[in-house]
């Protein structure tokens, strides 16, 4: 539940400015999650989102160091270090083994981030495949997550 609102919350800010909370409660109320302020704050506080201005002066929730790889995410790493419990490399692709329920959470963790020559990610329950554009890039990737864990 948790990380399916959080899940929400990023496809959310991704597509749209959302400048408050009360806005982005509305906006998950609209895809069918229920949040009170507290949660949405904890949840705030956890995906690392920042608010940065907008050429209108205004204001929109964004991801804190998109632009950073695995050294400065500290969300990307929590994520793999709770729920990874095992990878392994298939050519082009990794295969994420975590625990149950979880694979969507690390995938949506991935897909926020400016992963260079990721090309994408499938989830399953337990199980979530990263296609890295080639060969190259999925055993380099493979050593950062071996570092990581």
């Amino acid at each position: 539940m948790k990380s399916e609102r959080q899940k929400k919350i990023l496809e959310i800010i991704a597509r749209e400015n959302v400048e408050t909370q009360n806005q982005l409660i509305e906006a998950l109320s609209k895809e069918g999650v229920v949040s009170t302020q507290a949660t949405l704050s904890r949840d705030i506080r956890e995906l690392h989102l920042v608010k940065e201005t907008v050429g209108d002066g205004s204001y929109r929730y964004v991801v804190s160091g998109k632009d950073s790889f695995f050294d400065h995410d500290q969300r990307l790493k929590k994520i793999f270090r709770e729920s990874v419990v095992d990878y392994d490399l298939a050519q082009n692709l990794l295969v994420i083994k975590t625990l149950p329920g979880l694979a969507d959470a690390a995938c949506a963790a991935l897909d926020s981030m400016e992963i260079p020559n990721l090309v994408g990610s499938i989830a399953g329950d337990d199980t979530a495949f990263v296609a890295m554009r080639d060969n190259a890039a999925a055993e380099y990737f493979y050593h950062e997550i071996e570092k990581l864990l």
